[in-house]
């Protein structure tokens, strides 16, 4: 793929964790190129660090060595991120306080803005992931699934041009768990965002459009 077309790089990424007396090498020189509009999985068994390279490619941690950019920049400073890039996580990570359309929300506030055109476009999110009867209830009135919709709509508020999903469907049974996938696909190639899938569920995996498997710290 050209340079030009790529919205995520990184090369020979390392991370080194200490415990206790032992220095655990967790990622050993990993390399990953996203095209814009790519849905890519990456799987790997328990504690593989697929969640610690997910977190380097969202700029929430930073590698001993290697190098990364983000469309073509080497740097993501936070004022950039929320608009370059957005994460659904497995624990939801909801606040219990708001409703479903105020979490949606949290994500323009923090892009730092708030207006008439936010809130529609908060209510026409949460309405494409189902939840046009569900705005006002709080996280606590959700099932799983739902919880998990509202964050996939909260993670496309500010229009990213990335999405980075770390096991989304980790805390839900099948069905709901292959609902979640569908709409992660769909949303993305309706509006030509990159996904990033980290899964350890073979079947997810293989409906993006291109399957890697972390293994040993490196990634193939």
């Amino acid at each position: 793929m050209s340079d030009s077309n790529l919205i995520l790089s990184a090369r020979d990424v390392r991370k080194t964790f200490i415990s206790g007396d032992r220095a655990i090498e967790v990622l050993r020189g990993v390399s990953l190129d996203i095209a814009a509009g790519e849905s890519v999985s990456i799987r790997g068994e328990s504690g593989s660090g697929k969640s610690t390279l997910l977190h380097l490619l969202a700029r929430l941690d930073e590698p001993d060595t290697g190098s990364m950019t983000w469309g073509g920049e080497e740097q993501l400073p936070a004022s950039a991120r929320a608009s370059f890039l957005g994460m659904v996580f497995q624990s939801f990570y909801l606040i219990p306080e708001m409703n479903a359309l105020a979490n949606v929300l949290m994500a323009a506030r923090i892009g730092g803005k708030i207006d008439s055109a936010a809130r529609n476009r908060a209510k026409g999110l949460l309405d494409r992931v189902g939840l046009t009867h569900r705005l006002s209830h709080l996280p606590s009135q959700l099932s799983g699934g739902e919880r998990q919709r509202v964050a996939v709509a909260r993670a496309l508020m500010n229009k990213p041009q990335m999405l980075l999903a770390d096991e989304p469907t980790g805390n839900l049974d099948e069905k709901t768990g292959n609902a979640v996938i569908s709409l992660l696909l769909s949303l993305c190639a309706e509006t030509d965002i990159s996904l990033v899938l980290v899964t350890h569920n073979a079947m997810h995996a293989e409906r993006c459009g291109r399957q890697m498997l972390l293994h040993d710290g490196v990634l193939g």
